[in-house]
């Protein structure tokens, strides 16, 4: 077998390195020292510069001006961009073109994901539901009027939508009285459309949304079984690609700080308890690694396996959620009080590693759902 990146794949990675190698990770105020928000918006001008690497058209087809790669592309790509927190909502954006493409109406993909692939509008998802701990889907509900082609009607709540005040469109998840989950592209701006403010561990503005009979054309609206499982599958093996590139920065950054500070006249790398601290976080990402790429192969290939595609992305999610918790944790203790200085961008990290190791669920509800996968798909 060939592990190895195609030629495509490894061309998105170096480009994404290079729009991403003059990002300042503290280019905002610290969370720490912020009460609200720690900007008004994302960062337009890394935005405009992703748009022209052509890095927001990854997965788009070439008929939309996209390069047509696949999910493994798009997690090379989030990786980078979590090693300098960069601001903006790249994976919500990618991951909702992309199921706007692979089901949507010819309409709306004629209408929307080329616009979305040149920077000229950005998409996000509700993937939180009500409380951030039941299934999204089940937190607003939608009917159709009667007759063929009428608009769709939205009621509900959905809380902590990243970057809901910055997206033109939130595609969200409802659920019919048919119990099917549909997918309706919501405007931001809209009747029947609001937002209260929330905030991030990272300091970034999240927004729950509400839905008081919001009328949304039929076009606008995807009602194709899996649509849901399959977007919500893709974000959450994005989520754990974001989770590694932070956490392959923080262990860099631990690396290089005990090789410098000297206790007893020797640098602290050279401690056996120090070594043997960051030798264990070095085995949680190579985890974490193997992990994502299975999940991302499986979603891209679409090949089959003992277990549906949601056993392997629920494994990924759980070393996610524990690899990066553990590998922030211990880079606070070997930095020691230098990593809580908010001159130092350290507790940054630590800040955006809590984030994703909540969002789209913690490791104990992914270990849940794996046991519900694996007793109705017995491995003998």
């Amino acid at each position: 077998m060939d592990f190895t990146f195609s030629e495509e794949q490894q061309a998105a990675a170096e480009a994404a390195r290079g729009v991403f190698a003059d990002v300042a990770p503290d280019a905002v105020p610290s969370p720490a020292l912020t009460t609200g928000a720690v900007a008004d918006t994302f960062d337009r001008a890394l935005w405009a510069r992703l748009a022209d690497a052509d890095l927001l058209s990854l997965l788009s087809a070439e008929e939309y001006g996209g390069a047509g790669l696949d999910a493994v592309a798009l997690c090379l790509v989030l990786r980078e961009s979590a090693k300098v927190l960069a601001r903006v909502p790249l994976l919500e954006n990618s991951a909702a073109m992309a199921a706007v493409q692979a089901y949507g109406g010819p309409e709306l993909r004629a209408e929307l994901l080329e616009r979305a692939g040149r920077g000229e509008v950005a998409l996000t998802v509700a993937a939180s539901g009500r409380t951030g701990h039941d299934p999204a889907e089940l937190a607003v509900t939608a009917r159709q009027e009667d007759g063929e082609g009428a608009d769709w009607i939205l009621d509900g709540v959905q809380t902590a939508v990243a970057w809901a005040y910055d997206a033109d469109y939130v595609l969200v998840p409802a659920h019919t009285a048919t119990d099917r989950t549909v997918l309706a592209l919501v405007p931001r701006v809209h009747e029947g459309v609001a937002s209260a403010e929330q905030f991030s561990t990272s300091g970034e503005r999240l927004g729950e949304l509400r839905l008081e009979s919001a009328r949304i054309a039929a076009r606008d609206v995807i009602d194709v079984e899996g649509a849901w499982e399959w977007l919500r599958d893709l974000l959450t093996t994005g989520t754990c690609a974001l989770a590694l590139g932070l956490g392959e920065r923080v262990l860099r950054m631990s690396s290089e700080y005990t090789s410098k500070r000297e206790q007893f006249g020797f640098p602290v790398a050279t401690f056996q308890a120090v070594a043997v601290q960051a030798a264990d976080r070095y085995i949680d990402l190579r985890a974490m690694e193997v992990t994502l790429w299975q999940a991302a192969w499986r979603i891209a290939s679409g090949a089959p396996g003992t277990l549906p595609v949601a056993g392997d992305v629920a494994v990924a999610k759980i070393w996610a959620s524990e690899g990066v918790r553990r590998v922030v944790q211990t880079a606070q203790h070997l930095h020691g009080g230098f990593g809580a200085d908010v001159d130092y961008p350290l507790h940054r990290y630590h800040a955006w590693a809590k984030h994703l190791e909540l969002s789209l669920g913690p490791a104990a509800a992914h270990e849940e759902a794996l046991g519900d996968l694996l007793a109705a798909h017995p491995l003998g």
